[in-house]
């Protein structure tokens, strides 16, 4: 994973990431505040030798000393030692137990031994502390051998830092453990994100794409906002959505879309949009898409070859009761049933009756003539077609057709279903144009370098409709 995807997955996944992080600082927070608190204190204890004749004496005494801090340090926690204590105390658990509250700590370099003992209660923590000081320097003086002067112990041991009553807990540490949750949350949070983006198979940007097909992202279309009604190359033309729409249209355009008219063959004029899936936004896309090749004042038809599922009557408020399967069976022609919408000039054929044979329909001789027919009519014809994957009526108009859109809803298609499309269409040798992705997540404050959809109100012309309304409804009416 390069440097580039692992940023875009945390982006991705960066309120997983959080709430994991949150989740481990509220249980460091809570485990913090339940946990017991416990208190320590600590005695220092100071060993030196008793006769020292000279500054020799003293050298050999101080490192006679040090070689035997280790030895005192085991000493200290003994039962000779710990045992007393627990008596003279009553110690709950005796020598066991205070075994496990005190903990002895030799400094390197010197001849200080540490006494530290914890324990719930701070008072009780300081006692045992200097008791078991006073226990240990009993005991090794008993143990030592005495002086050639006198009886007394040749080791001295002396109480440099008695122990004192600790006025705030040694545990827990909150700071610590907030920290130690933080750190521990957020790695977590990293690798659950890093573990559901390796899982995740959906088709997110175009670095996905190029690693199904060689063929070109030609748009990435943002989502469309809640409060857009009607379609939004009308309603909201100014909007950075719409632009996206014009930028589709310009790739198309640069890949020869809709050649020139004079021409014979005319290049790609006549195009399908469709989808692995249903749902994906196909007919959205194909009626936008259609509305911004009509802003170039060009001849356009947008066609509903969806057979089952038809909708671009329904976006547009179009009569649908006859169509296109009207002027495949023979019933009427072309001009008697396409229909004029909105002010740039497009035409709609729409799907009329559905039948019981889509996809023979769709690949018969009548389809073959009739694209033929429309070729030469308009500058493009946009067809929206069914979903790839469910049936098979889209791969069949393919091959009948100049080139296909293939819209991918990057919130739902999987890499495994582009590349069994891209397989599909591939079969047929349908040529596809390029990829369209859908529902890409964006910023909409670093694009903010577009006009507002305001009333404008000329001299002698009647104001812009506001944004955000539907356009008003154009009556149906035949082209002949």
């Amino acid at each position: 994973m390069t440097l580039h995807k692992f940023l875009a997955a945390l982006r991705r996944r960066k309120f997983l990431i959080a709430a994991v992080l949150l989740l481990s600082l509220l249980g460091a927070g809570v485990g913090s505040a339940l946990a017991t608190r416990t208190y320590t204190s600590t005695a220092g204890l100071y060993f030196s030798v008793r006769t020292v004749g000279g500054v020799d004496d003293l050298a050999v005494a101080a490192t006679f000393s040090q070689a035997q801090l280790a030895s005192y340090a085991t000493l200290a926690t003994t039962p000779e030692v710990l045992r007393p204590v627990a008596d003279r105390l009553d110690i709950d658990g005796g020598v066991d137990a205070l075994a496990g509250q005190v903990s002895v700590t030799a400094l390197d370099g010197t001849v200080v031994l540490d006494v530290a003992v914890t324990d719930t209660d701070p008072a009780r923590a300081a006692r045992i502390a200097n008791a078991v000081a006073d226990q240990v320097i009993r005991v090794v003086e008993d143990l030592s051998p005495a002086t050639a002067e006198s009886d007394q112990s040749a080791v001295e041991v002396t109480v440099v830092t008695p122990a004192a009553v600790p006025t705030s807990p040694s545990s827990p540490n909150v700071l610590l453990n907030m920290a130690a949750g933080a750190v521990l949350g957020l790695g977590l949070g990293v690798l659950l994100a890093l573990a559901r983006e390796a899982l995740d198979t959906r088709v997110r940007a175009a670095e996905d794409v190029a690693e199904l097909t060689r063929r070109p992202v030609l748009g990435s279309l943002a989502t469309e906002p809640r409060r857009s009604r009607g379609v939004l190359m009308e309603t909201a033309p100014h909007s950075p959505q719409a632009e996206a729409y014009r930028q589709l249209r310009t790739n198309l355009q640069f890949l020869d879309v809709g050649g020139r008219r004079e021409e014979a063959d005319g290049g790609h004029r006549v195009l399908t949009v469709s989808s692995s899936l249903a749902a994906e936004g196909k007919s959205t896309v194909a009626v936008n898409l259609a509305v911004a090749l009509a802003e170039t004042s060009a001849r356009v038809l947008l066609v509903d070859a969806d057979l089952r599922r038809p909708s671009v009557a329904k976006v547009l408020g179009l009569e649908g009761a006859a169509g296109l399967t009207t002027v495949l069976l023979g019933q009427a022609e072309v001009a008697d049933v396409v229909q004029d919408w909105g002010t740039a000039g497009l035409q709609v054929l729409t799907s009329g009756p559905l039948p019981p044979n889509p996809s023979e329909l769709l690949g018969s001789v009548g389809m073959r003539r009739l694209i033929a027919e429309l070729r030469t009519d308009y500058d493009y014809v946009i067809l929206d077609s069914a979903p790839l994957l469910p049936v098979a009526d889209s791969a069949v108009l393919a091959g009948l057709v100049d080139g296909t859109l293939l819209l991918v809803n990057v919130t739902r298609v999987r890499r495994h279903q582009l590349a069994e499309s891209l397989r599909n269409l591939a079969q047929v040798e349908a040529p596809v144009l390029g990829v369209v992705l859908n529902q890409v997540p964006r910023d909409e404050r670093s694009y903010g370098y577009w006009a507002e959809d305001k009333a404008v109100e000329a001299p002698g012309r009647p104001a812009r409709r506001a944004p955000g309304r539907a356009p008003e409804p154009v009556p149906a009416r035949s082209s002949r």
